[in-house]
């Protein structure tokens, strides 16, 4: 299979685990009336995963090829 395919796969796979992540039956767990550090846990979980998701894709893309 062609490198880009690959990689095309990987951005889908990540846009999808993004969509799953960031849909309201998931961040309804977060929105509770919690703070971590002063700032509510809803907040901390949407930039955690916007973290995650923005590393998930520079691996993706920047893999170097074998």
């Amino acid at each position: 299979m062609k490198r880009s395919g690959m990689t095309g796969e990987r951005l889908v796979a990540t846009f999808l685990l993004g969509c799953v992540l960031l849909n309201y039956p998931v961040l309804f767990l977060f929105a509770r009336r919690v703070t971590v550090a002063g700032i509510p846990l809803v907040y901390v979980y949407l930039f955690g995963v916007w973290t995650l998701l923005i590393a998930i894709l520079a691996l993706v893309v920047e893999r170097k090829r074998s």
